[in-house]
């Protein structure tokens, strides 16, 4: 799925900011990026959206080697990947609806399904009365549960999210949590950078750590994923998604998540 070899991260003409990073993530797998703050996390998931170009060393992502993509080559890589940014990056005239929306219209679903499965997904995350708002009308935490609801509605093969849980108090937290778990079920492979302890310490998941510009397994079950072997070539084609792939929660954890996502809005219109 993805392959970093001996990858180099500099800035202009700067000191290297990573280097030696090598480590292979399986189809399926789900691991937690750690570290500080400024350790390198959002570096390591632009190399890895195509945001950045590595200064030196080989990635590969969906068995293709990212040196020698072209830029046309991106769109259709980057439609298999759900990006959840810490600045949210949503569409400021775009309604939260839509803005969930756009990556099942890109990816030609029938207007028909979006309506049905984009407000149910939205009410899950506690937004059912804010499908119409934009943006700049909503609290930081909804922004960030619009980002997360538009990074997994089309049940993307990777999943990488940016600090998810950073403006939502530990409850909500761990309810997104059981979200990223259950799409993980359904066969995407997850990534999540977070400096969160806690919630990293509760989920029974692989770690990887950036400390002094390098890349390790933080844990003995981590080490396992480390081997750097070319993966096998995948199409870069995006699958069509059908509104039954699109992602549900877990029914078993669907009433209490609810409970506390309308907890939070209430303490959010307080």
């Amino acid at each position: 799925m993805v392959l970093f070899d001996g990858v180099a991260v500099r800035y202009g003409a700067g000191p290297e900011v990573l280097r030696g990073i090598s480590f292979t993530l399986a189809p399926g797998s789900f691991h937690f990026l750690v570290g500080p703050s400024g350790a390198g996390k959002s570096s390591l998931l632009k190399l890895i959206y195509l945001g950045l170009r590595p200064a030196a060393g080989r990635v590969e992502l969906f068995g293709r080697d990212v040196s020698v993509l072209k830029r046309g080559d991106y769109p259709a890589m980057r439609r298999r990947i759900g990006v959840v940014f810490q600045d949210f990056r949503l569409i400021e005239h775009l309604s939260a609806l839509d803005n969930v929306a756009l990556p099942l219209r890109i990816a030609g679903v029938r207007e028909s399904d979006i309506k049905r499965h984009v407000p149910e997904l939205l009410s899950w995350v506690g937004l059912k009365h804010h499908l119409d708002a934009l943006p700049a009308t909503l609290s930081g935490g909804q922004q960030q549960r619009v980002a997360i609801a538009r990074a997994v509605i089309s049940r993307p093969s990777l999943l990488l999210a940016d600090e998810p849980t950073g403006n939502v108090d530990d409850r909500i937290g761990v309810r997104l949590m059981y979200l990223f778990e259950e799409l993980n079920k359904m066969g995407t492979t997850v990534v999540i950078a977070t400096h969160n302890e806690g919630l990293v310490g509760r989920f029974n998941h692989r770690q990887l750590r950036i400390e002094n510009g390098t890349v390790r397994p933080a844990d003995p079950a981590a080490a396992t994923a480390q081997p750097a072997q070319p993966a096998h070539a995948e199409s870069a084609q995006p699958a069509h998604v059908e509104p039954s792939q699109q992602v549900k929660p877990a029914d078993s954890t669907e009433s209490d998540a609810r409970a506390d996502f309308a907890d939070a809005e209430r303490q959010e219109r307080a």
